[in-house]
């Protein structure tokens, strides 16, 4: 096995990251450092470190659904101390577990979490295109002339976007979608622009419920696109990722995949 997609498989970099970590010297193989990219090892019988702290592979990869709540911010650790998503999952049993791409401190909803560095980059890798489809809830009344805009991309700063899958939700649809974000409370910047603390659901009567499916991930970009066409995000949520839907999952708790989910995965990873 290549080093670089062993230290993938063991949790301890995307692929990308472990061919730096290999070119800066800081990883050995059986006490040698080792810095060329093809290197091969042995995970049975190679000892591997990382600046001196011994890798090894996980018996058996591990991935993990959350519901994401608002107010905690995706990494898995903060110096500033504010509440992380490593503390909604079992770290300590899944070493090596990370997140895979990030949601805003707002934004609820799935997030995946790996300890197979291998999928994970797959998963977010720009070629690949998996679909994520989100719910959002926007100021003003988003028009069939705004979406179409999104759907034929827009310009950002930095740059233009894919075109987006875009649908305004209405009826039983709206309804549905209202109850998926809940009503937490409008970010601090939708409470500063409408003055005083009003829930999502008063925010709700002059706005409105959209789908949102994406095939790229900059950052914010479903809040920014939205921006774009003049209807700010008061709340949103992202539903599925690729083949894998959030479901009945309860906001706050996380479940392990299923082969048949994590096969699905890496289908669309490949």
């Amino acid at each position: 096995m290549r080093l670089q997609k062993f230290l993938a498989r063991a949790g301890v970099a995307s692929r990308r990251h472990a061919e730096e970590l290999i070119a800066a010297g800081r990883v050995t193989v059986n006490s040698a450092v080792v810095a060329e990219m093809g290197a091969k090892v042995d995970p049975a019988t190679d000892a591997v470190a990382v600046d001196g702290a011994p890798v090894a592979l996980p018996e058996e990869a591990v991935t993990l659904m959350l519901h994401k709540p608002a107010g905690y911010v995706t990494t898995m650790s903060d110096p500033q101390g504010r509440p992380t998503v490593a503390e909604l999952v079992d770290v300590p049993a899944h070493p090596g577990l990370f997140p895979v791409g990030r949601l805003d401190t707002d934004t609820t909803g799935l997030l995946l979490f790996t300890t197979d560095g291998e999928l994970g980059h797959g998963l977010l890798h720009p070629r690949q295109h998996v679909t994520k489809r989100y719910l959002a809830l926007v100021e003003g009344a988003l028009t069939e002339a705004d979406a179409r805009r999104l759907r034929e991309g827009v310009t950002l700063e930095d740059g233009p976007t894919l075109p987006a899958d875009v649908r305004i939700l209405a009826d039983a649809e709206a309804e549905r979608a209202a109850a998926l974000i809940g009503d937490d409370g409008a970010s601090s910047g939708q409470r500063q622009r409408h003055g005083g603390k009003r829930s999502r659901a008063a925010l709700a009567q002059g706005g409105t419920y959209v789908e949102v499916g994406l095939r790229e991930g900059r950052k914010r970009q479903v809040r920014r696109m939205l921006a774009a066409v003049d209807h700010p995000v008061i709340a949103l949520h992202r539903q599925s990722f690729g083949p894998l839907d959030l479901g009945e999952l309860p906001r706050g708790h996380a479940r392990r995949l299923t082969d048949a989910e994590v096969a699905a995965l890496k289908a669309a990873a490949r």
